[in-house]
């Protein structure tokens, strides 16, 4: 049994930090949830900053939740299986290039992200000139791609080194006793990945999808800077709203939006972790 004088040690050093969470990231929270709902015209409190939202943008909260999603489902894929070939390949200086050369956009901030792409991707950009240099794509018929397929790539690029170092260490902590009896009695490596690899770290899979997929929704710098035009994602639009019109009541209603999109996200990995009968991390 804990004795009082322990438990308020405990509780002195905790409060700073529950202090500045409830300072600096619950209650300004909070108020912008809650004047979602209020109406500046009226005073009163209704729907009303909700139905322009949706009327407004209703096409960015649908490309928003598609990119996102499509972006999420690509960094899974990629990050498994460039963390399993770390954790599976047997060629040494394979997996010391890629383990190298993986890691190199993790530390490149978002903004640096979007800059690159921007030269890299543009119709005069890079990789069309190069495709045009090697003779597979003709002059006239290059295309940008500073659209949301260029966000997709963005997010994909800036994002799959992150959710494969957090892969990769789960792998790496495994018990290999499994992978090599697997492997013995003649399993392929993607066998072993799919059946005996994957089910044990699928726990940290869905950390570092949620974790990307909140990253990715909350970013504003990448579509700002890719997207020239509309539609563009929710970010762009709450900033425009803000900055260009003063108008605080649709941009905390898409705000709220976005973080219905978050919440659904959460709920769902809270979902599993209780499905499989552990508590979530």
């Amino acid at each position: 049994m804990q004795r009082p004088t322990s438990s308020l040690a405990m509780l002195a050093l905790l409060a700073p930090a529950v202090l500045m969470v409830g300072l600096l990231f619950v209650y300004p929270l909070g108020m912008s949830l809650t004047y979602a709902f209020h109406n500046e015209l009226t005073g009163g409190w209704d729907l009303g900053n909700f139905s322009k939202a949706f009327a407004l943008y209703g096409g960015d909260i649908a490309l928003t939740a598609g990119v996102t999603l499509l972006s999420t489902a690509l960094v899974g894929i990629l990050s498994i299986a460039i963390a399993g070939y770390l954790t599976l390949g047997e060629n040494p200086r394979a997996v010391a290039v890629l383990g190298w050369i993986y890691r190199w956009p993790l530390f490149i901030p978002f903004v640096v992200a979007a800059q690159l792409m921007r030269t890299f991707l543009a119709k005069n950009g890079m990789l069309n000139n190069s495709l045009m240099s090697l003779g597979l794509v003709d002059p006239l018929n290059a295309v940008s791609l500073l659209d949301w397929r260029g966000v997709v790539i963005t997010f994909v690029w800036k994002q799959l080194p992150f959710a494969t170092l957090l892969i990769c260490g789960a792998m790496a902590a495994m018990d290999r006793s499994m992978i090599e009896s697997a492997r013995g009695l003649g399993a392929g490596r993607l066998r072993a990945l799919l059946e005996i690899v994957l089910p044990q770290v699928q726990a940290t899979v869905w950390v570092a999808l949620i974790l990307s997929f909140v990253t990715m929704l909350s970013a504003l710098s990448v579509p700002m800077m890719v997207i020239a035009g509309s539609p563009t994602l929710l970010t762009v639009d709450m900033a425009w709203r803000v900055n260009s019109y003063g108008d605080y009541g649709v941009a905390n209603a898409l705000g709220f939006v976005s973080f219905a999109l978050s919440g659904v996200a959460a709920w769902f990995y809270l979902r599993q972790g209780l499905r499989d009968g552990r508590p979530p991390k």
